[in-house]
C-alpha cells in the first residue's frame, strides 16, 4: 500500500525523475506517430524493418539526449536529430527531409497547446504546473498522440498525399520551402504570444486564435497541392503532345510499310524460288533498318515508359538521333516508376548517358543506339543499359569521369562527373562502364 501512496505522490507532484521515467515511452510513441504522419502525407513507402529501425535508433537517441543535455540545447540537438535520422533512414531529398521533420512538429505543437488550454480550464490549473506534474503529462502527451494518431487515420482515408514533390519545378520547390519557413515561423512566434499570455486570455480567444493558424496552414497546404497538381497536368499535356507526334511518325512509317509490303513478299518470294539464301539474308538485312523503326515507334509509348519525365526526355533523344539518321534501339522491361532511386536523379544520368552516345554514333559509318532497361530479380537489381558504335577506341574509361575531362573541343566535361557525384550520394547504384570493338556500354546497376 506505502509503495502504491508513493508512486501516486510520485505522479502527482513536481518529480523530475518520474517525468524522465515517462519521457521514455512517450519518445516511442512521439516518434512512431511522427513517423506515420509524415510517411503517409509525403508517400515515402518503406518496408517495415526500416520504419523499425528508425523508431528504434531515433527515440533512444533522443531519450539520451533528453537525458544529458538542458535546454535548450536538448531542444536543439533532438531537432537535428530528427532531420539527419529521417535522410539516413528513408533517403529524402532535402526538401522531403525538411517537411518530415516540420510537418508532424506543427502538428504537435498545434495539438498540445489545445489540449493543454482546455485541461487547465477543465481542473483549472496553471498550465506550466501541467507541464510539470508527470500523471497530468502523461496523460496530456497520450491524448495529443491519440489525437495526431486519428489525424494520420484521416489523412490516409482521405488520401491527402504531396507525392509530386519529386518532379516539381526547381522555382516551386523554392516558393514550397519559403512558404513553410514563413508559416512555421508565424506559427512559432504565435505559440510564443499564446504561451506568453496563456493563462491571461480567454479561452475562446485562445481556441479561436489557434483555430484561424491551423485554417491558415491547411489553406497553404491545400494551395500548394493544387499548384503541383497544375504542374503535372502541364506535364501530362507535354506528354500527350510527344506522344502523339510520335503516333503520326508510326502512322506514317507503317502507312509506307504497308504500301511496300506487297513488293517485299515478290521479292522474298524471288529469293526463296531461286534458293538464294545468300541474297536472301542481304535484302532482310536492309529491310531490317525499317522493321526497326517501327518497332521503336511502337515502343515509345507512355503505357510502357509509364513516367512522364522519362518519356519526354527519351522522346526527345529519338527524335533527335532520327534527325541525325542514327538508329536508336528501345527495349523497356521494367515499371519506370518504382524505380530503386529518385527520378530526378535518374533523368540527370539517362539524359548525359544518352547525349553521349548520341556525340559519339553521329561520327560513326554505323550510327546505332541501344537502350535497354529490365528487372534482375535473381540479385534484386533494376538495370539500365545504354550502348553505341564509336570511333575512338583508345577512350579511357576511368579517365572520362575526371572533372572538366573531355575528347570533343568546346565540351565542358563535367556530364559523367556529375554522374559520379550522384553515385557518391547513393550507396544503392552503380555504374559499370566497358567497351568491345563495336559497342561503347554504359550499364546502371540500382539496387
Amino acid at each position: 500500500m506505502k509503495i502504491i501512496q508513493a508512486i501516486w505522490m510520485a505522479l502527482t507532484n513536481e518529480n523530475p525523475i518520474m517525468m524522465n521515467i515517462i519521457s521514455i515511452p512517450c519518445s516511442f510513441l512521439e516518434i512512431t506517430v511522427s513517423m506515420l504522419l509524415f510517411t503517409i502525407i509525403l508517400s515515402i513507402t518503406y518496408n517495415r524493418k526500416t520504419q523499425l529501425k528508425y523508431i528504434v535508433v531515433t527515440s533512444s537517441i533522443s531519450i539520451i539526449l533528453s537525458l544529458l543535455l538542458p535546454n535548450p540545447y536538448k531542444s536543439i540537438a533532438v531537432l537535428i536529430l530528427l532531420f539527419v535520422s529521417a535522410r539516413y533512414f528513408f533517403n529524402l531529398s532535402i526538401i522531403k527531409n525538411f517537411l518530415a521533420v516540420i510537418i508532424p512538429i506543427l502538428f504537435n505543437v498545434l495539438c498540445e497547446s489545445i489540449i493543454t488550454k482546455i485541461f487547465s480550464s477543465i481542473i483549472n490549473s496553471d498550465s506550466m504546473q501541467l507541464i510539470n506534474i508527470p500523471i497530468y503529462r502523461l496523460i496530456i502527451s497520450l491524448i495529443i498522440y491519440g489525437l495526431m494518431f486519428v489525424i494520420y487515420l484521416l489523412i490516409k482515408y482521405f488520401k491527402i498525399h504531396l507525392y509530386t514533390f519529386e518532379i516539381t519545378s526547381r522555382k516551386n520547390k523554392i516558393i514550397i520551402i519559403a512558404n513553410f519557413i514563413v508559416a512555421s515561423l508565424a506559427i512559432a512566434i504565435q505559440f510564443i504570444i499564446t504561451g506568453f499570455y496563456m493563462n491571461v486570455l480567454p479561452w475562446y480567444i485562445f481556441i479561436f486564435s489557434n483555430i484561424s493558424l491551423i485554417a491558415y496552414f491547411l489553406l497553404s497546404i491545400y494551395s500548394l497541392i493544387r499548384t503541383m497538381q497544375l504542374e503535372i497536368t502541364s506535364l501530362d499535356l507535354a506528354q500527350e503532345k510527344e506522344h502523339n507526334k510520335i503516333l503520326k511518325l508510326l502512322q506514317d512509317d507503317l502507312h509506307a510499310f504497308r504500301h511496300d509490303f506487297s513488293n517485299i513478299l515478290c521479292t522474298i518470294s524471288g529469293y526463296v524460288q531461286v534458293k538464294d539464301m545468300d541474297g536472301l539474308a542481304k535484302y532482310y538485312s536492309q529491310i531490317q533498318k525499317d522493321i526497326n523503326k517501327v518497332n521503336n515507334l511502337g515502343a515509345l509509348n507512355p503505357d510502357i515508359i509509364n513516367n512522364p519525365a522519362i518519356f519526354a526526355l527519351i522522346s526527345s533523344k529519338y527524335n533527335n538521333a532520327l534527325q541525325q539518321n542514327i538508329e536508336m534501339n528501345i527495349n523497356i522491361y521494367l515499371d519506370l516508376e518504382t524505380l530503386n532511386m529518385k527520378i530526378y536523379e535518374f533523368t540527370r544520368i539517362l539524359g548525359i548517358l544518352l547525349d553521349n552516345a548520341l556525340e559519339a554514333s553521329k561520327e560513326c559509318n554505323e550510327k546505332i543506339i541501344n537502350i535497354e532497361m529490365r528487372k534482375d530479380s535473381n540479385h534484386n537489381r533494376q538495370i539500365l543499359i545504354i550502348e553505341n558504335t564509336y570511333n575512338n577506341k583508345d577512350v579511357d574509361t576511368e579517365k572520362i569521369f575526371e572533372k572538366k575531362y573531355t575528347t570533343k573541343e568546346g565540351n565542358s566535361g563535367l556530364g559523367l562527373w556529375e554522374i559520379r557525384q550522384i553515385l557518391k550520394r547513393n550507396n544503392n547504384l552503380n555504374l559499370f562502364t566497358s567497351k568491345t570493338d563495336k559497342y561503347f556500354k554504359q550499364q546502371l546497376e540500382m539496387y
